[in-house]
């Protein structure tokens, strides 16, 4: 039959299982078994680091953080030191060739030989013109009426034009009111002011054409 403990024996048994019992419990206190239910260490580690870099977690819902970097301003360039002429979108060559074209339609306007006929007096404007306002230049311009009025006296003159100003411009068209003269060559040395006329002209293979050009107070504003 099996042996009985003797009493002390009993008191020490009991003694040991609570000593186990408490140590067992204090390691699961702490963190003992981790398997999957515990907090991975280095997620712990990883989230402080964020938090102490001010970034949010990926996936989550943290606000956003003001840029750090530096402000660049802009220079400010000082009254006298400013170039007018950078902020156009023409140079000035090419605002010069285009005036160029405008006065030499405008002087050839007021150049007038009645021995010679209408056909060439047009040709040297149609010449300057763009192809679809050369097809009706006689009809738009009051080019006809002032050829009939001067082949009537018989006159020979000589146009002469002169740009006043740049009325509008875009970096395809410009339109220039242009002074305009009609000098003739007979005894009394007629001279006819014609008046300001404003003379549209766009760039068409690479080169300025005349648009436009009617009298300077009936609002051209340029091509469409």
């Amino acid at each position: 039959m099996p042996k009985t403990l003797t009493e002390g024996q009993q008191r020490l048994f009991f003694g040991v299982l609570v000593v186990v019992l408490v140590a067992f419990g204090i390691y699961l206190s702490v963190g003992g078994f981790s398997g999957g239910s515990g907090d991975d260490p280095g997620d712990a580690a990883g989230q402080d680091q964020s938090q102490a870099q001010g970034r949010p977690e990926p996936g989550g819902g943290g606000v956003d953080v003001p840029a750090t970097a530096p402000p660049s301003p802009i220079p400010m360039t000082a009254t006298e030191d400013m170039q007018v002429l950078d902020w156009f979108p023409l140079d000035e060559d090419e605002l010069k060739a285009a005036a160029a074209t405008a006065q030499g339609f405008a002087a050839a306007y007021g150049t007038i030989d009645y021995s010679k006929s209408p056909e060439e007096y047009f040709k040297a404007m149609q010449d300057l013109a763009t192809k679809e306002y050369a097809k009706t230049l006689a009809q738009s311009s009051g080019a006809a009426g002032l050829w009939e009025e001067l082949a009537e006296k018989e006159a020979v003159a000589e146009g002469r034009a002169e740009v006043k100003k740049l009325r509008s411009f875009d970096k395809n068209s410009v339109v220039f009111v242009v002074k305009t003269q009609s000098i003739t060559e007979d005894d009394d040395g007629f001279e006819e002011d014609l008046g300001d006329f404003a003379v549209t002209v766009v760039k068409k293979g690479g080169e300025w054409q005349v648009y436009d050009f009617q009298p300077a107070d009936a609002g051209n504003l340029g091509a469409d």
